[in-house]
């Protein structure tokens, strides 16, 4: 009886109700139809499925599939992460990260990786016989490391156009 009048008396409607969120990350809803954000999507897709294709197969066998699982998971990650923080404008909130230096490096770095992973990838498929499972998966996977190569090449691009605006300034 007591507990009653008790949670009947903390429902009072005269008091207001304050809004308990205070986030200071906004949505950024047109990052994604930018040229940068296009370029991450598609860099996380195509990321995506290189794994996903590399993964499927007995890859532990060969270990310059290791080096492609261990690039592609990586870079998947690390990309996921930075669209994270461009989509939620966070990169705003803490200026004492030179964004702009940081994703030139990024970019360069995961362009260099991918270009590796991408002919490592194209030789590994020798190593399995036409026409089964592991060849199909291993061909479509060096496909989309080259698509994925190209996308972090046009991100290095923007990257380095960003980077060099912001010097000019500075």
């Amino acid at each position: 009886m007591e507990r009653a009048a008790v949670v009947s008396g903390c429902r009072n409607p005269s008091v207001p109700e304050y809004n308990i969120s205070t986030s200071t990350l906004a949505f950024d809803q047109h990052f994604t139809t930018t040229a940068k954000g296009i370029l991450l999507m598609a860099e996380i897709v195509c990321g995506m499925l290189v794994w996903i294709l590399v993964g499927g197969t007995d890859y532990f066998h060969l270990s310059a599939l290791c080096w492609v699982m261990f690039v592609a998971i990586l870079c998947w990650i690390l990309t996921i992460s930075l669209f994270i923080i461009y989509l939620t404008g966070a990169y705003k909130r803490i200026p004492q990260v030179p964004w702009t230096t940081l994703s030139l490096c990024f970019n360069c770095g995961a362009a260099a990786l991918y270009l590796v992973t991408a002919v490592v990838d194209a030789l590994a498929v020798t190593q399995a016989s036409r026409g089964r499972h592991n060849y199909n998966c291993w061909a479509a996977s060096a496909f989309f490391a080259s698509v994925t190569t190209l996308c972090y090449a046009g991100s290095s691009y923007l990257s380095f156009r960003a980077w060099k605006a912001t010097e000019e300034q500075q």
